[in-house]
């Protein structure tokens, strides 16, 4: 499903990426964990191209992200390829990113209408079944302030499943709730991995990571510096470096 290839990123002197690859396939939930600062947005940013990797590749469904095969080689997409591509990775941020102005279910509605050009009626109820399934079907009406950060954030994951995506990324969707808000987020996210969601996940929830992720990958100054199922990185750790930041958080 995803392929990400010795991508490498630089902000100015500081290199933020350092030749990190991975793989996720299909129905698989990858946790990415480690300190502030290890890139671990970055990564993610760079997976849809939010940010331009300096080196590397993403793939997508063996497609190259950001990149179109011709007779002569890849070449970049156009801004509307690209925007055509991304349509298959749904994100969801730290921050909501709710408009404050439309009602709940015309947050959900607004892309598959007028991105993918589905009726309103068809989006009204496909929107109504996921407000369902992230538990806020009552909250159709209401405006994003009225809601607390956890519903805003199952709302935005909502509106991302909208869009049918092949791929969800969740850059620390729970850092910005409040400790008793987070329970539902997780909640939400769980039951799209038994559903077989693909998941890239950036998080600091260890028991999250340790409970759902098929796979689990310590980064540290812009390296996986280790990867692997969840009961060995969080049970024997390889690393003193993934050791010792474990012994910190957990």
């Amino acid at each position: 499903m995803l392929r990400i290839e010795k991508v490498g990123k630089a902000f100015g002197r500081h290199q933020v990426l350092r030749e990190v690859s991975l793989d996720v396939h299909a129905g698989q939930v990858l946790c990415v964990i480690g300190p502030s600062g290890s890139g671990k947005s970055t990564l993610l940013r760079c997976v849809n191209r939010l940010e331009v990797p300096d080196s590397g590749y993403v793939y997508l469904e063996g497609q190259p992200v950001g990149f179109r095969w011709t007779g002569d080689g890849l070449h970049e997409m156009t801004s509307a390829q690209l925007a055509a591509q991304r349509r298959r990775m749904g994100m969801v941020f730290q921050n909501f990113h709710l408009f404050p102005h439309r009602r709940v279910i015309d947050n959900v509605t607004e892309g598959p209408v007028v991105v993918n050009g589905l009726d309103r009626a068809t989006a009204r109820e496909q929107a109504m079944g996921l407000l369902t399934k992230v538990g806020l079907a009552d909250k159709a009406g209401a405006f994003p302030e009225s809601l607390s950060g956890g519903q805003q954030q199952r709302v935005a994951i909502a509106r991302s499943l909208a869009m049918r995506p092949a791929l969800m990324l969740f850059d620390e969707p729970t850092s910005a709730l409040d400790p008793e808000l987070v329970g539902d987020v997780l909640d939400v996210m769980r039951d799209l991995a038994r559903d077989g969601m693909t998941m890239v996940v950036v998080t600091h929830e260890m028991a999250f990571a340790r409970d759902v992720a098929d796979q689990v990958v310590f980064m540290d100054g812009g390296r996986v510096v280790e990867a692997g199922p969840p009961e060995r990185i969080f049970g024997a750790p390889e690393h003193e470096r993934t050791r010792s930041f474990l012994s910190r958080v957990l």
